[in-house]
């Protein structure tokens, strides 16, 4: 595992936009203030740069989708970390954003579900053209080999609420990446991120997603609450422990930093993704989420996508007052440099 000095994380889709509040003392920039900081003035007046910025904002959705890049000297990897559900939308954004497509040399799918791999078969031909125009590889796609043709959830009136099916591997290897289907733990982008295989289930209170099933090879829809192909992707600061990013938690958010820090060996950094304790019967688990999360000490907690306002307003009630909160939003950017750099 190699200690970055730098780690930044550009969210590129999530559930919501915000680039109106205030941001704590943290390692967290606003959507705005990069904006300002790279558009060309719309006028100057009296000396002072006047900077149209709204037209730019990124547009959310229900998903996730983050552009890891790691510095150690003067080498640099970037590589992806889901892509969200629409392909219009991650493209978009990228634009917006102003990314760089050649330079993502791997994508890591955390799990089989559509809102986090929904935009792959458009957006790695994408990455595949704008390599090739580099002269460098098409890129990696990391994949769990365990993969479903259909999921959702089932309702206690017995009706299932779907999401769209899966992409297949042949239609993801027919978009010119190399598909690399990895379970166990492994290094990614030259041991930059280590992505992790299985999560081990060590809570009591975090017991998988409620009603969730699974159709896999023509089959009928099984119960699968514990979704044990999702996968966490991390990294680790000289100096500053282990950032980890974990789409939705289905694991168990406590149990995929708690893995994560096992691991890599270090304190807990940055936790970033959904946390998913949305709906009436992910909600019971918030106060033994909270409290647990506070024993791991991280330095920050930046809960999107799938957490839930509930369990939002309960993480900034307790990591808040310390400013250790930094809500992940689209188009928002966390630069986590070495303290010993």
């Amino acid at each position: 595992m190699i200690e970055l000095d730098e780690l930044s994380l550009v969210v590129v889709v999530d559930n919501e936009t915000d680039t109106l509040s205030s941001i704590d003392n943290v390692e967290q920039s606003a959507e705005s203030a990069s904006l300002l900081d790279r558009l060309e003035p719309t006028e100057v007046v009296d000396g002072h740069a006047h900077t149209t910025v709204f037209d730019h904002f990124c547009c959310a959705c229900h998903g996730f989708s983050v552009l890891l890049t790691g510095r150690r000297g003067d080498e640099q990897r970037s590589m992806l970390f889901d892509v969200g559900p629409y392909a219009d939308i991650w493209l978009a954004n990228a634009e917006r954003l102003n990314l760089d497509l050649a330079s993502i040399e791997a994508v890591f799918l955390s799990h089989w579900h559509w809102d986090h791999s929904g935009a792959l078969t458009e957006v790695l031909p994408a990455i595949v053209a704008a390599r090739a125009a580099a002269g460098l590889a098409p890129p990696l796609l990391d994949v769990h080999p365990d993969r479903p043709d259909h999921r959702g959830i089932r309702l206690p009136d017995g009706r299932v609420s779907l999401l769209p099916p899966e992409p297949t591997l042949e239609a993801l290897a027919a978009t010119g990446s190399e598909v690399v289907r990895e379970g166990e733990a492994h290094d990614v982008a030259g041991g930059f991120f280590v992505g992790s295989g299985e999560i081990p289930r060590v809570t009591e209170f975090e017991t998988g997603l409620h009603g969730h099933v699974s159709r896999r090879a023509g089959g009928e829809f099984v119960d699968d609450p514990l979704i044990l192909d999702e996968r966490f992707l991390a990294a680790r600061v000289a100096g500053r422990g282990v950032s980890v990013l974990s789409a939705c938690s289905h694991a168990g958010v406590v149990n995929a930093a708690t893995a994560a820090v096992e691991l890599l060996d270090g304190p807990l950094d940055l936790v970033l993704g959904g946390y998913h304790l949305a709906g009436k019967t992910m909600e019971q688990r918030i106060p033994a989420t909270v409290e647990a999360l506070g024993r791991l000490e991280p330095r920050l907690v930046a809960p999107g996508h799938c957490t839930g306002w509930r369990a939002k307003a309960a993480l900034a009630g307790a990591f808040s007052p310390t400013e250790r909160y930094a809500p992940s939003v689209v188009g928002t950017r966390f630069r986590l440099r070495s303290d010993t750099a």
